[in-house]
């Protein structure tokens, strides 16, 4: 293992490959192959960043986990400004709170939409200057890794777990190589999911909308017997009849949608398949827990 000049202890590093099929894989191998402490995974078919944060943080075997992207848009260089911020502040996690993001504007904006529309379903604070950049400490971790969901959201199921946070404010840099794979409706689809598994609050706006619109039809029914019998005024044509039937099959449509997403969410709990599949693995047996490298203090 490799020693911290600043905290001189060891560490070990986890390597995940998602099935990118970029070369990524051959690059991890070599570098394994150089240090045993440099651990090596990949997993089956693409199952999602989040899935591979799972497959990477079931690994590890220190007593402080850092979990960041490949892109090294989140700098390495503040990993000891993390730890320092835990260790003397006694936090549980400390995130890495990013300032102007170097990302294009459409990605900035439907984050920042995302996670209000998060933050609003959930109850939850979910800060969006915060990404999966961030140190844990070992019994998060367990908890963490207790959370069996078949949807997954690192920073959503460590809010949620309560622990003691801070945070360290960090510069945002430029991706290192290659391009994001998230497309719209990638992130369309993530967010959909994620909402639907955090949060049961689509189901009663469901229900209120239904109310709603059964108060209103009830109020507009009498209106027009009002003006038919007492005002003496004729209520022919079925262009509002038509209308009515449309916009009121479309809320029973959406409604019954809405349900459905629910109910798909129970099926695939139901059905208890892993939330990722290792194909290949170096330095580690994947689903039992390594060795560490030394008996030193490691991350």
């Amino acid at each position: 293992a490799v020693k911290s000049v600043d905290h001189n202890i060891s560490y070990e590093i986890v390597f995940v490959e998602d099935c990118g099929r970029d070369g990524s894989w051959d690059k991890m191998c070599e570098l394994s192959a150089k240090d045993p402490c440099l651990k090596a995974v990949q997993l089956s078919r693409n199952f999602g960043q989040h899935h591979a944060i799972n497959a990477g943080v079931s690994l590890t075997t220190g007593d402080w986990v850092v979990v960041m992207d490949c892109d090294l848009q989140d700098p390495p260089e503040e990993i000891p400004r993390l730890l320092s911020k835990a260790l003397e502040g006694g936090y549980d996690i400390v995130c890495a709170r990013r300032g102007k993001r170097k990302d294009p504007l459409w990605k900035r904006l439907t984050s920042r939409i995302f996670v209000a529309v998060f933050n609003w379903l959930s109850g939850m604070s979910y800060d969006p200057q915060v990404a999966n950049f961030r140190i844990i400490s070992k019994p998060v971790r367990d908890a963490y890794l207790s959370m069996e969901e078949s949807t997954s959201l690192f920073g959503g199921h460590l809010e949620w777990l309560g622990f003691n946070v801070g945070y360290i404010d960090i510069q945002h840099q430029e991706r290192f190589s290659g391009k994001s794979s998230y497309s719209l409706k990638k992130l369309f689809k993530l967010a959909a999911n994620i909402i639907v598994a955090y949060s049961n609050k689509p189901l009663y706006m469901s229900i209120a909308v239904g109310f709603f619109m059964t108060a209103f039809s009830g109020a507009y029914a009498l209106y027009l017997a009002l003006r038919k019998y007492w005002g003496g005024i004729n209520l022919d044509g079925w262009a509002g009849m038509m209308v009515s039937i449309w916009f009121l099959g479309g809320m029973i449509i959406g409604n019954l949608g809405i349900i459905g997403l629910y109910l798909g969410k129970v099926y695939d709990e139901t059905k208890k398949r892993p939330t990722y599949v290792v194909a290949r693995a170096v330095n580690c047996n994947p689903g039992i827990s390594s060795k560490r490298c030394n008996q030193q203090h490691s991350i």
